[in-house]
């Protein structure tokens, strides 16, 4: 990999800064929560710094220049035109769509989502006092499909579908025929569709994902959109949603308004409008870096532990490890890992039940971070194996 303009390498001590992924729990070498370890964009940071230092932090507004961000970036990177009128502010992905179940839906109502998938819709969905359907998706060769089918057949009853593009986590882009077809069955069968692109920027190099809107012509969609994955930004706590259809907007507006989901705190408008003016070139060398390090996370598995299968993806930095040759189940596995090794990667089975065989692993970090975490994947392979067979 050529040599890069910014500081991917420096390994940042992030303990004791109230860190959700180095504080919570503990564990020596933490790669489970979809936060990265690398440096924020220096535009970023600059940006925060200068607007720390006016000494007032009362309330804020969101300005004009957020939104005009987001239609910018969009429509020249994925042709994707958003207008102002068609986009809500919220604090976040999950409050948005925890909203739009709440005022699209009835208690009771079944929502759809397309299993393994993001552990989090499981509990928007049940705590919402909804129930969950799942279309679990096609594993063979090592990758996966829509079923189409059963999808056909799951959507005749139920009020709402929740999808993943790209797919945390097994890091697919669904392709724009998938996606066509996706909207031709919730048209069939007149179903409320939520579309979380939060992982969008976050491609192999070259590759680009496919925005639902522009795949297809179904209008009863509502797409949540938000730089905190791609730039690591997820403290300051920002997204939008958009929608051609207003009567739908409205709903979801005054949802979020009763909800209080939808203010600013002071730093965020800031950080937002310098990740999408002036982090442009600062994205596409950590698309670099990641796609590195799942060369080396493939080449590691197959030279030093190929009873792990490296599930091949096109997006995220969250890696989908097939462990089904160890037969353990994924919790199991998982807890060993961090009580044998200091080693946190999420259970597969988190994701869904069909999931129970895998393993999620983040790999955005420095080098030197991910060579420990594998090393230590290693180890308490190997060590567990060595009680299995210890055992029969």
């Amino acid at each position: 990999m050529k040599n890069t303009e910014y500081d991917f390498k420096s390994v940042i001590d992030r303990t004791g800064t109230g860190s959700l992924k180095w504080d919570m729990f503990g564990d020596d070498v933490p790669m489970w929560v979809a936060d990265m370890d690398f440096k924020v964009a220096p535009a970023i940071e600059k940006a925060i710094l200068a607007r720390a230092n006016h000494p007032v932090f009362g309330y804020t507004i969101v300005e004009d220049e957020l939104f005009d961000a987001y239609i910018s970036w969009w429509d020249r990177r994925y042709g994707f035109r958003m207008s102002r009128e068609n986009m809500l502010y919220s604090t976040g992905v999950m409050p948005s769509i925890s909203s739009m179940i709440r005022c699209l839906s009835d208690v009771g109502d079944e929502i759809l989502i397309q299993t393994p998938v993001y552990h989090v819709f499981f509990y928007v969905i049940e705590d919402n006092n909804r129930k969950v359907v799942e279309n679990e998706l096609i594993y063979e060769n090592g990758s996966y499909k829509i079923d189409f089918d059963d999808l056909d057949e799951k959507l005749a009853a139920v009020k709402m579908f929740i999808l993943c593009n790209p797919q945390n986590p097994i890091g697919k882009i669904w392709s724009k025929e998938d996606l066509a077809k996706i909207g031709e069955l919730c048209k069939k069968h007149d179903v409320i569709l939520i579309s979380d692109e939060i992982h969008c920027d976050l491609t192999d190099p070259g590759v680009k994902y496919n925005p639902f809107e522009i795949s297809s012509d179904y209008q009863n969609v509502i797409t949540c959109l938000s730089p905190s994955k791609s730039f690591n930004i997820a403290g300051f706590q920002s997204s939008i949603v958009h929608s051609k259809n207003k009567d739908l907007l409205d709903k979801i507006k005054t949802q979020m308004h009763v909800d209080n989901s939808d203010s600013c705190n002071v730093f965020a408008t800031t950080a937002v409008i310098a990740a999408y003016r002036d982090c442009e070139d600062w994205l596409e060398e950590l698309k670099e870096v990641l796609y590195e390090n799942k060369r080396i996370v493939r080449d590691y598995l197959s030279d030093e532990l190929p009873v792990i299968n490296l599930v091949e993806c096109d997006a995220t930095y969250l890696l989908w490890l097939d462990c089904s040759s160890l037969n353990v189940p994924s919790k199991v596995l998982s807890g060993f890992l961090r009580t044998n090794q200091g080693l946190f990667l999420s259970a597969g089975s988190d994701f869904g039940k069909c999931g129970d065989s895998f393993l999620r692993m983040n790999i955005a970090c420095p080098k030197d971070l991910l060579m420990e975490g594998l090393g230590r994947l290693k180890a308490g392979v190997t060590a567990l194996n060595i009680i299995n067979k210890g055992l029969h």
